[in-house]
C-alpha cells in the first residue's frame, strides 16, 4: 500500500503545472499506482480487500483535494509572473516609431527655401486681421463681392463701434476697423512695406480662410504663401523669370506654365499662374476639371493705390505680388487628387509621407 506522505509531499513540491500533470498520472492516471490498486482489488480476500478499497479510497480523495489546491496555487503564481513583462536579450530589437513632419510642413520649408536662396525675406502678419488691412489698404473697395458675409469670416466684437474716416488721409481708421479672419496673406504686403524701405523682396507664409464650399480642390481653410518684390525698375519679365526658377526647383524638372489675363483689385496688371497638371500629366483629372492645367497662383503688377497706402510713391517705386496656395503646389508634387485630405489626420493617408 502507498504511504500516504509520500504522495502528499510529492504533490506539494511540484514546481509547475506540467510536474503537477506528470504526478496525477503517476498516481491517478489510467495506470497510475492508486488506480490499479482498485483494478487488483478483485484478486484479494474480502476481508482484506474491503480495508485496502477503504484505504485507497481515502487516499484517492485526499490526492484529489491537494492536486486542485496546488493547482491554483500554481496558476495564481504563473499568471502573477506573467503580468510582469521580461525582457529577452535574444530576441532582436524592435524598431521604435518616429513621428514625422506633416506634407504641408515639408512643402513649406522647401518654398520657403528655395525663395531664401534667391534673396527673399520671410515675412509673417496676423491670422486675425482688421478690416483696413484686408481690404482697403489693398485697393478693394466696400462693395467688393469678398466684403460679403458668404466670403469672408467676419469676428463678433463686443463693441458697436464702426469704422470712422480720417479726414486728413481719407481713409479708414485702423483701430476702429471691424475684425475677420483673412481671407489672404496679402495685408503683409502693406504692413511691411510700412515699416520697411524699399528695395525689398519678401514672401508671407501663413493661414487663410474663406467662405465657400469645399471639393477636391478647394477648401474653407488653406495655407498661402505671398510673394513681393519691390524696386526701381520691376517688370512682368523679372516675374516671369522668379516664378520658372521656383517651378524648375521645387518640382525638380522643367514644368510647363501660363499666364492669362485675370483681375485682382491689388494689381494692375493682373493675371493667373497655371502649370500643367502632374496629377494627371495633362490627361484631365477632377484636380484640374478636366483642363490639364491647374491654378496655383494670382499675381500681377502693385496697384498704385496699394503703395499710397503703404506711403511709398507709385511714380518712384514699382513691383509684382503673387499668392500661391501651399495644398495645391503639394498636390502636384506628390500627385494629390483631393485637398481635404491634408486636413482630414487621417493617419493611411499622412504615414505615406
Amino acid at each position: 500500500m502507498l504511504k500516504k506522505d509520500a504522495v502528499l509531499k510529492e504533490i506539494r513540491e511540484a514546481k509547475d503545472l506540467k510536474n503537477l500533470e506528470q504526478i496525477y498520472l503517476k498516481y491517478l492516471g489510467r495506470n497510475g499506482e492508486i488506480t490499479l490498486i482498485f483494478r487488483n482489488l478483485k484478486n484479494l480476500p474480502k476481508e482484506k480487500r474491503v480495508k485496502i478499497a477503504k484505504e485507497a479510497n481515502a487516499l484517492k480523495a485526499l490526492a484529489e483535494k491537494e492536486l486542485k489546491i496546488k493547482s491554483e496555487i500554481l496558476k495564481k503564481k504563473f499568471k502573477k509572473e506573467d503580468s510582469v513583462k521580461k525582457i529577452d536579450i535574444t530576441l532582436p530589437g524592435r524598431k521604435l516609431v518616429f513621428g514625422h513632419l506633416h506634407p504641408l510642413t515639408k512643402v513649406l520649408r522647401e518654398v520657403n527655401n528655395i525663395f531664401s536662396q534667391m534673396g527673399f525675406e520671410i515675412a509673417e502678419g496676423p491670422e486675425i486681421e482688421n478690416e483696413y488691412y484686408n481690404f482697403d489698404a489693398l485697393n478693394i473697395p466696400k462693395d467688393h463681392p469678398a466684403r460679403d458675409f458668404w466670403d469672408t469670416f467676419w469676428l463678433k466684437q463686443t463693441n458697436n463701434k464702426q469704422p470712422t474716416t480720417n479726414n486728413k488721409s481719407g481713409k479708414l481708421s485702423v483701430g476702429s476697423c471691424k475684425l475677420l479672419l483673412r481671407t489672404h496673406t496679402s495685408p503683409v504686403q502693406v504692413r511691411y512695406m510700412e515699416s520697411h524701405n524699399p528695395p525689398l523682396k519678401i514672401i508671407a507664409p501663413g493661414n487663410v480662410f474663406r467662405h465657400e464650399a469645399t471639393d477636391a480642390s478647394h477648401e474653407f481653410e488653406l495655407f498661402q504663401v505671398e510673394g513681393l518684390m519691390v524696386d526701381r525698375k520691376i517688370s512682368i519679365a523679372n516675374f516671369k523669370f522668379t516664378i520658372g526658377e521656383f517651378f524648375n526647383r521645387f518640382f525638380g524638372k522643367k514644368i510647363q506654365f501660363r499666364l492669362r489675363p485675370d483681375f485682382f483689385p491689388f494689381t494692375e496688371p493682373s493675371f493667373d499662374i497655371s502649370i500643367n497638371c502632374l496629377v494627371c500629366g495633362g490627361v484631365g483629372c477632377s484636380v484640374c476639371k478636366k483642363t490639364g492645367f491647374v491654378e496655383i497662383a494670382g499675381a500681377g503688377m502693385v496697384h498704385p493705390n496699394v503703395f499710397l497706402a503703404s506711403k511709398l510713391n507709385p511714380k518712384e517705386w514699382q513691383g509684382w505680388a503673387v499668392g500661391f496656395g501651399l495644398e495645391r503646389l503639394a498636390m502636384m508634387k506628390y500627385k494629390i487628387n483631393d485637398i481635404r485630405l491634408f486636413r482630414s489626420g487621417d493617419l493611411r493617408f499622412l504615414t505615406q509621407f
